[in-house]
């Protein structure tokens, strides 16, 4: 063969190559539709088996739903980007200091406890609990699996929904979370909507249950740095530990105000 010979299949190979590699990728590719997100399961779900997840969690990622209601939550997220009091009028900031102060009194066996163990006094705790959930009240109805999944294939943050999956898929696998599990638009679930990455690593008992949820939501506090006796407004030591529990800064703030009133009174 002539060297332009050679030349020439060497480059329809590499061209081959390419392509079927791009073929590959392009399985596993994120989208910002329902468009590719059969194709992007059946890459999901092959990677996972390699994992080692069972064949029954692996039915249950094929059977979810491209979750549009969850895809519009994620790109309307406007009461963060409110003002401290607008933020504080439209979540409810004084019914939920009210109503924190009211269960202070009738948990107080269970947050003495609490505190004993992690630190954490029961204001901020009931400032998470109300402001989530509505003290349990709203704890969402989207199928958590098909939640996290759709946002794990969603381009805008894949790479932290991905462990997200993983968890989910690890959690299902272990009895925590069923193929069922609802929650909210983003994959939070219980009392205090814990992501399924951070039940792996601080749940301590059933996020559907008031104890379990606020005990759960201690240990992740101390986990994160939260110091016994020390402050928690902005400024103080242990106001970071609830900058690691929400980014948005308005939500910090917030708790930080209800705590104080709820622990204060």
């Amino acid at each position: 063969m002539t060297k332009g010979g050679q030349l020439k299949t060497v480059t329809v190979a590499v061209l081959v190559a390419l392509l079927w590699m791009t073929g590959k990728a392009g399985a596993a590719q994120c989208g910002s539709t329902a468009a590719g997100f059969e194709a992007w399961k059946r890459q999901f779900a092959d990677e996972a088996r390699a994992r080692g997840v069972s064949a029954s969690t692996l039915a249950a990622l094929m059977a979810t739903s491209y979750a549009s209601a969850t895809i519009a939550a994620d790109r309307n997220q406007g009461s963060m980007h409110l003002s401290l009091d607008q933020f504080l009028a439209r979540r409810g900031g004084s019914a939920i200091a009210a109503r924190g102060h009211a269960l202070k009194q009738s948990n107080a066996a269970l947050l003495a406890s609490i505190q004993q163990r992690y630190g954490v006094p029961p204001g901020p705790l009931l400032a998470i609990w109300g402001m989530e959930t509505g003290f349990g009240r709203s704890r969402g109805n989207q199928n958590t699996l098909s939640a996290v999944a759709t946002l794990a294939y969603d381009c805008r943050r894949t790479a932290y929904f991905t462990e997200q999956l993983n968890a989910a898929l690890t959690l299902i696998d272990r009895g925590i979370l069923s193929a069922g599990t609802r929650g909210s638009m983003h994959g939070e679930v219980g009392h205090t909507q814990f992501l399924p990455k951070n039940i792996l690593s601080y749940g301590t008992g059933s996020l559907d249950t008031a104890a379990g949820a606020l005990t759960s939501t201690a240990n992740f506090l101390k986990a994160h740095g939260w110091r016994a006796g020390a402050g928690y407004q902005p400024g103080e030591a242990n106001f970071a530990a609830i900058q690691a529990w929400n980014a948005a800064p308005v939500y910090q703030r917030a708790i930080a105000i209800i705590g104080r009133q709820i622990d204060g009174g």
